[in-house]
């Protein structure tokens, strides 16, 4: 295995109106363990977030607003890092991420190191 680099997947989807069942969190969980868990069982797992649907959101004029940004009706609901060979095969493991049987969108990007 060549040089691995990290990339964050991004998971977008409509805000939830309807509170889900019992049942339907029970399944979800189960997806997202397996789809995380297939990631850490490669040892390609960086880290996994899930985002609140409480926030601020600052503009450049310094003023603050109690929300979260909501872009053509997507939020941001949490994130992936993960490391692969290319872009091409963090697309490939995005495509059995859970969001997308749910609706959602999942945004790969090349993370740049900081040092």
């Amino acid at each position: 295995m060549g040089t691995l680099k990290e990339f964050m997947l991004l998971f977008r989807m409509e805000p939830i109106e309807a509170i889900p069942t019992t049942e339907e969190i029970a399944i979800m969980q189960k997806q997202w363990g397996t789809f995380i868990g297939s990631i850490a069982s490669q040892g390609k797992l960086v880290n996994v977030a899930r985002l609140d649907f409480e926030g601020v959101v600052i503009t450049a004029n310094q003023s603050t607003e109690n929300k979260i940004f909501v872009e053509t009706n997507l939020i941001v609901s949490g994130n992936l890092t993960l490391k692969a060979a290319s872009i091409e095969e963090a697309t490939e493991t995005a495509k059995n991420c859970p969001i997308l049987f749910i609706g959602g969108i999942v945004e790969i990007r090349p993370i740049i190191p900081m040092n």
